[in-house]
């Protein structure tokens, strides 16, 4: 065991959380934690399966007295989001997550910890394990690839799940039930890398941001974090007006993140150096007085690094940055309907120059389909008049809520008999993978909800232990009390 979850309860949760932590599961690359789940299930004697996506139904009977209670499927997505931070060394593919309690909450090492979506797959591991939990028949379902495009959902086979109630353990704030979620939609601008030779004799400079929380683009999106992508390329466009060649420009790691590094190689004439070094201190501290309280660790650095063999045509480089300074990114419109809900929002989430192309991967949400189609057709329109090839994944779809769902009223129900006050109703402006459950099994009635979670999708990722606690008796509290 490991000295961070000691004495921790319940135990059997956190041992199952321990277990899969110690188990790499970046998205696309599951098998191991799934042949673990595969083996554990096999070992207790329980029935399972696999369809050809990888997702995962393991059916547990029902305990004594409960055989006549309806079928509950409690599901969980397998795969993590792998950020580090840049002094830190980690294999994501290789390596265990470290895990570190800091007082009230868990996290980890330099890394994304993988609440999201651990918290869920260990509970189910936990009721796995756990003979004295009562309820009645059971399907654990584990999906894969939900953070790099809901592949796992999308592909989900229908026979795999007989259970028409399922509860969603994919939330991340305490005291909240949720019944709906945003559609999103990835929009992909790229440029073919027109390239010269870098200026003989000019001075090669890295230029980057860094020091940003950066977070979840759709839970966090409102929270007024600085993008790193943005930042950069205001930078980028003051250093572009005294002469300086772009030759690569880097950042962001995930379509669904805000990022929260991004760095330049830059050529820049040595008569012109002294001042760009003005330039970047004047920005920094510009920065640092815009985010002074959501990001206060911003840093804008311009240091010496090797020297490039080619730049950006300046033509491209020009079309390029005008076209990420004239991207929308963040919040575009509030909820009419729900009182501090997001109904849309747009996110610049990863450039790269890879090869002979640029790329840049920009993300947006919406829980109005008309709405979705507006922030997509304008960050399209944006693109394709900065002369990029464009293109738009199929995306997901948004979940409407059901205010009369009989899940929803059990689980309002077993709340207030814990805690003695009501759960909050909520929608969230986010991609669950509710919505496509719910194309994939026409009727399947659905509530979502979580412990408090912070900061996922970054390392700075961490979970409330005591309320870990009490969501796992809310979990069986549920199970109990279903008739």
């Amino acid at each position: 065991m490991t000295d961070a979850i000691r004495g921790l309860e319940p135990q059997v949760f956190w041992n199952c959380f321990a277990a899969i932590s110690a188990i790499p599961r970046p998205s696309g690359h599951e098998e191991r934690v799934g042949a673990y789940i595969m083996e554990r299930a096999g070992q207790l004697g329980l029935e399972r399966a696999k369809d050809d996506c990888g997702n995962i139904v393991v059916k547990l009977p029902a305990t004594p007295g409960k055989e006549r209670v309806a079928s509950i499927c409690l599901q969980s997505h397998l795969d993590m989001v792998c950020e580090k931070n840049a002094d830190k060394v980690h294999d994501f593919l290789n390596d265990p997550i470290e895990l570190v309690r800091q007082g009230e909450v868990l996290t980890a090492n330099g890394t994304t910890l993988g609440a999201d979506n651990g918290i869920g797959v260990a509970t189910s591991l936990a009721i796995m394990e756990d003979s004295s939990v009562e309820h009645g028949p059971l399907e654990l379902l584990f999906t894969v690839e939900e953070e790099t495009g809901l592949r796992g959902a999308k592909n989900l086979s229908p026979s795999l799940v007989s259970s028409r109630s399922l509860l969603n353990l994919d939330s991340e704030e305490e005291g909240a039930l949720y019944i709906g979620c945003a559609g999103g939609k990835d929009t992909v601008g790229r440029w073919r890398l027109v390239r010269e030779a870098a200026p003989a004799g000019w001075v090669a400079q890295r230029l980057t941001v860094k020091g940003l929380k950066g977070g979840h683009s759709g839970l966090e999106i409102d929270k007024g974090l600085g993008n790193a992508i943005k930042l950069l390329n205001r930078a980028l466009m003051r250093l572009g007006n005294l002469g300086a060649r772009v030759a690569a420009i880097d950042g962001g790691n995930m379509r669904n993140a805000i990022p929260r590094e991004c760095g330049a190689v830059i050529s820049i004439a040595p008569e012109q150096l002294a001042i760009a070094q003005t330039v970047v201190a004047e920005l920094g501290a510009t920065f640092a007085a815009e985010l002074p309280t959501v990001d206060p660790g911003v840093q804008l650095v311009l240091e010496p690094c090797q020297a490039p063999a080619t730049v950006l045509y300046q033509h491209l480089q020009r079309q390029v940055l005008s076209t990420i300074a004239a991207l929308p990114s963040g919040v575009q419109r509030m909820s009419a309907e729900i009182a501090g809900l997001v109904e849309t929002s747009t996110n610049v989430s990863v450039i790269n120059t890879e090869h002979d192309e640029l790329v840049l991967i920009t993300s947006q949400r919406s829980s109005s389909a008309s709405r979705l189609t507006e922030v997509v057709e304008t960050v399209q329109s944006i693109l394709a008049l900065g002369g990029a090839a464009v293109e738009t994944s199929d995306g997901y779809p948004g979940w409407q809520p059901n205010v009369d769902s009989p899940l929803l009223k059990l689980a309002q129900r077993c709340y207030r008999d814990l805690h003695g006050k009501d759960a909050e109703v909520k929608a969230i402006h986010a991609g669950l993978e509710c919505g496509i459950i719910g194309e994939r099994i026409p009727g399947m009635d659905m509530v979502s909800f979580g412990p408090n979670m912070e900061k996922v999708h970054s390392p700075d990722e961490r979970v409330y232990i005591e309320s870990v606690a009490r969501y796992w008796r809310f979990v069986l509290e549920i199970l109990r009390s279903a008739q």
